[in-house]
């Protein structure tokens, strides 16, 4: 991080920040309600954000950054931080989908759809239904030299590759790009299938006659589906390469060999510069690793860039189209060499009732197709190069990501380190730390614990099943919302809890929206009676109704009519009663309330609690 304050920068701009010193300055003072002589003049420093990685993120950079930092690179050359090829050809980057789970006349079907929409890697995943015996079938019509493969065989990756080296031979071609995906070392980390290390050693010996294959696959979003911050998930990829290496090496293959063996695969979120710096900084780290083995020029690795599953949201899944767009845009700016993006329901077994799945297809497909053709980020090689912010951002994520990485050689290396416990161990802490968050609502998921829809059609039992292998971030707050369809389904209506609104709209209308918003995170139903005064009979009529009350109002009102309201919600025989606000509205009071709802809770926690006393 930059410290605007002690960077020695030219008078212009100096005097240019120091304009902006005294404008932030200005805003803290009237928003605290002083002198702006009382406010200190680095008090921007507050305005900085720290991301799970211990990043400092500015609020302002500018070109002191730049100064101090020298932003050199230069795309396609090392250590391709800014890509590693400027292609006047290809345009922009490969556009992925992933078929199977169907019979193979109906895949090949959607493949050739696909490639005729604007697929240009096709992805095959296999299962009992979908088997190596068929992919002759299933490639009818595709032409190997022209549409790269990605595959997805766990156990029965050897037969798959098998299989293709025939198709190809057959045909009398050569393949575009052939990534067989094996991925033993990332497997183990989140229960996904995979071939053995053995076996994984075997087909890379046996891939590297050929050209244009490569049989490793080092899965990043491994690690990200069990949490890993960017810097971890770069760090823990880099080290199950080196890992890989060592192994091919020890096989026979030369280091030349052996590095082309290897592919990357990295999740995107919707966090977007950290995802445009994190493929950087992967390519980057990945260099240094090249460049340390003797060849700098191999460190043009493929990077597959996928959707993240753990951004992924089973309710209002609607809203996983704007999460999957901006996270495609990352990864395209990134300098992904291709991306893949999931279908919007993604996480619910089955997709959405009643929504097809060519639809689901189409709309990601074109998710990447509209930001490549529509608003030509492909024409412009690193989008983001120059940026003050991006470039630094890269830096300081890169001696994050390297700090990860060197404790996992220090431990002797990527499978030492997952046999102690320590990956692991690190995975659970972040993961920790990304619930713990999202609980308390610091990390907002819209549709999830901020604006839910809590009049959405409730998903059938069937589909409310979380998904194997995957720490999604939605995952507690639908885990409520589930018991509260359950109840639904039970009982003909939702639970609810009533609200009891102190003073008039004006003031009390800022915290019964923010209890509304709160109690529909966990599927509760906030009954809003309107302006209460404590001593009427519609203020009684409303305590007698309820098992569950929430005080809401100003602190003022708080003042002068909380404690008095609370002695009446008590008189009435309320069993439970909160309030929209912090303790302090009711420091050494006589009748005060049960507990507090406010931005500082354990949502999640409190949620929970809320609809266990509601029977739900």
């Amino acid at each position: 991080m930059t410290d605007l304050t002690k960077t020695a920068v030219p008078e212009e701009l100096s005097e240019n920040l120091e304009t902006w010193y005294k404008a932030v300055a200005g805003v803290f003072a009237r928003t605290q309600k002083k002198d702006i002589g009382d406010i200190a003049v680095d008090v921007w420093k507050k305005l900085i954000v720290t991301t799970p990685d211990g990043v400092d993120i500015n609020p302002l950079y500018t070109r002191a950054d730049e100064s101090q930092r020298k932003f050199t690179e230069v795309p396609g050359e090392f250590p391709f931080t800014r890509g590693t090829t400027v292609d006047g050809e290809r345009v922009g980057w490969g556009v992925t989908e992933t078929f199977g789970h169907d019979s193979p006349k109906n895949i090949n079907a959607a493949v050739l759809n696909a490639l005729n929409s604007g697929t240009t890697t096709l992805g095959f995943e296999f299962s009992e239904e979908f088997t190596a015996a068929d992919l002759k079938v299933a490639l009818e019509g595709v032409y190997l030299n022209m549409a790269p493969l990605l595959i997805h065989a766990g156990g029965s990756t050897s037969e798959v590759a098998a299989a293709l080296y025939t198709l190809a031979e057959e045909a009398g071609t050569f393949f575009a790009a052939l990534t067989l995906g094996s991925r033993p070392l990332t497997a183990q980390v989140d229960g996904s299938h995979s071939d053995t290390i053995e076996e994984a050693v075997q087909l890379a010996v046996n891939a590297s006659k050929r050209a244009n294959v490569r049989a490793i696959l080092v899965d990043g979003s491994s690690f990200s589906n069990q949490g890993a911050s960017d810097a971890q998930e770069i760090g823990l990829s880099i080290a199950a390469g080196v890992d890989y290496v060592r192994r091919l090496v020890d096989a026979g293959l030369s280091t030349e060999a052996a590095l082309k063996q290897v592919a990357f695969r990295f999740a995107v979120t919707d966090e977007q510069f950290a995802q445009i710096s994190k493929l950087r900084v992967a390519r980057r780290l990945w260099a240094r690793v090249c460049e340390v083995l003797g060849f700098p020029e191999l460190a043009v690795a493929p990077q597959h860039a996928v959707t993240a599953r753990a951004m992924f949201s089973q309710r209002d899944p609607w809203v996983n189209m704007l999460r999957s767009t901006v996270a495609a845009f990352a990864a395209g700016v990134g300098g992904a060499t291709d991306v893949e993006v999931r279908t919007f329901d993604d996480a619910i077994p089955d997709g959405v009732p009643g929504v097809s799945r060519n639809f689901a297809h189409r709309i990601a497909r074109n998710t990447n197709l509209l930001l490549l053709e529509e608003s030509h980020l492909g024409h412009v090689v690193d989008p983001a190069g120059g940026s003050y912010f991006v470039e630094s951002f890269t830096d300081d994520l890169a001696e994050k990501a390297w700090a990860v990485f060197s404790g996992i050689e220090a431990e002797g290396g990527y499978s030492a380190a997952c046999a102690s416990g320590t990956v692991t161990a690190m995975l659970d802490q972040t993961w920790e730390q990304t619930r713990a968050d999202v609980a308390s609502r610091k990390k907002k998921l819209t549709g999830i614990n901020e604006f839910p829809n809590l009049a959405e059609s409730p998903l059938p039992a069937d589909r409310r099943v979380e998904p194997a292998g995957v720490r999604r971030w939605a995952a507690d707050f639908e885990a409520l919302r589930n018991r509260s369809d359950a109840f639904l389904e039970k009982n003909g209506a939702r639970p609810q809890i009533t609200m009891i609104p102190l003073g008039p709209l004006s003031k009390h209308n800022i915290r019964t929206g923010f209890t509304s918003n709160l109690l529909a995170s966990g599927g509760i139903e906030a009954i809003n009676p309107g302006q209460l005064v404590p001593g009427t009979d519609a203020f009684a009529e409303a305590a007698q109704a309820a098992g569950i009350v929430v005080v809401c109002g100003t602190d003022q009102e708080y003042a002068e009519t909380g404690e008095g309201a609370v002695e009446k919600l008590r008189e009435a025989g309320v069993e439970r009663i909160l309030l929209a606000g912090a303790p302090k509205s009711f420091e050494g009071s006589a009748h005060a309330p049960d507990g507090y709802l406010n931005m500082t809770i354990d949502a999640a926690a409190t949620l929970a609690d809320l609809l266990d006393a509601l029977g739900a």
